[in-house]
């Protein structure tokens, strides 16, 4: 039996797109043990992800911070014996551990021009790509074939059950329609307009749509405070309620799930969910949604993001408000009959 590491990316979006890698691993070889070391806040999602076999946390910002620490997952890493590890994340430490570790065969793209913890470099696309080509080319670079390339997650039928008594508190049934929205984004230049959102949540209120407000903690004031003047029963806002676990659950449950380029609308589609992506300076050729769920991605050219823009201090952000509250309304009638 062939016991393969698969060493993860660190951001909920990312992990996402990784996906496709573990199950092109298990069909090529469905008797393999798959070992994924990740951070332990993206646990969740990878326990979404069915060819996974086991996880090994290890938390490089807390408890594993220091290398005396990092000794415990080195050793957890060893006990596994895996043959081969693939390096999805480019870090120098992670490849050395993984060598430490014993694992002979160690592949990946050249990390920083440093290379040498590598037994097998594999030469990164060179075109503008998508994230999760660009994982999926480590293991094609090795000689892996990939049939399937759609992320996807699945979650137990319990966790849905759980999630359907939760909302059952806030009078949500199992035949209502649910449009999801979540104003959040990893970073301010890909957020759109509290206003906007607030005239797509009263919009679809006066249509006796039930609007979920997800979110995560840290977005709770600012959610609160958006929704202050908008006192509906089939508004319901559970920002800052819900476990990364409950929301996955929850994300399954919508119908439609409104969200900017960010990890929520990534694990949304990759379960099915229809999604309408709000993307600005990020491109969807890079960062699109690419799951098994309907995709809407709404993205105006306005000149200066015909590429992915990394411009944090742009003092208008004119490609987030090119993005009108009427044209998110028209998709959202397109998916919801």
């Amino acid at each position: 039996m062939k016991r393969i590491l698969v060493v993860n990316v660190n951001w909920l979006g990312d992990v996402v797109f990784s996906s496709p890698v573990f199950y092109a691993l298990k069909e090529v070889y469905p008797d393999s043990f798959i070992v994924c070391m990740a951070d332990p806040r993206v646990r969740s999602v990878l326990e979404c992800i069915d060819a996974i076999d086991k996880i090994v946390e290890y938390d490089e910002k807390g408890k594993h911070k220091w290398w005396w620490s990092k000794l415990s997952v080195i050793e957890e890493l060893y006990k596994e014996q895996c043959d081969i590890a693939f390096m999805l994340h480019g870090s120098t430490t992670k490849a050395l551990m993984a060598k430490i570790a014993g694992i002979k065969v160690r592949v990946g793209s050249p990390i920083k021009k440093k290379q040498q913890f590598l037994t097998d470099v594999i030469t990164p696309l060179a075109q503008i790509s998508h994230r999760s080509d660009d994982y999926l080319n480590i293991i094609e670079g090795y000689g892996i074939n990939v049939s399937q390339r759609n992320t996807r997650l699945s979650i137990h039928e319990s966790d849905l059950t759980e999630m359907d008594m939760f909302l059952s508190k806030y009078r949500v049934s199992t035949t209502d329609k649910l449009v999801g929205i979540n104003i959040g984004a990893n970073w301010e230049l890909k957020r759109w307009a509290n206003e906007n959102f607030r005239q797509l949540i009263r919009v679809l209120l006066d249509s006796q749509k039930k609007v979920v407000v997800t979110g995560a903690a840290q977005d709770k004031t600012e959610v609160d405070e958006l929704l202050k003047s908008i006192d509906h029963d089939n508004c319901i806002n559970l920002t800052g309620k819900t476990s990364l676990s409950q929301l996955i659950a929850l994300l399954k449950r919508l119908d439609v799930f409104v969200c900017a380029d960010s990890g929520p609308l990534h694990i949304a589609n990759s379960l099915g969910t229809s999604v309408i992506g709000l993307f600005g300076p990020t491109r969807s050729e890079v960062t699109g949604p690419r799951g098994i769920g309907q995709v809407t991605v709404l993205h105006c050219d306005v000149g200066c993001n015909q590429e992915p823009c990394y411009f944090l201090d742009c003092p208008d952000n004119i490609c987030m408000q090119a993005i009108s509250v009427d044209m998110v309304l028209e998709k959202i009638k397109e998916l919801i009959v």
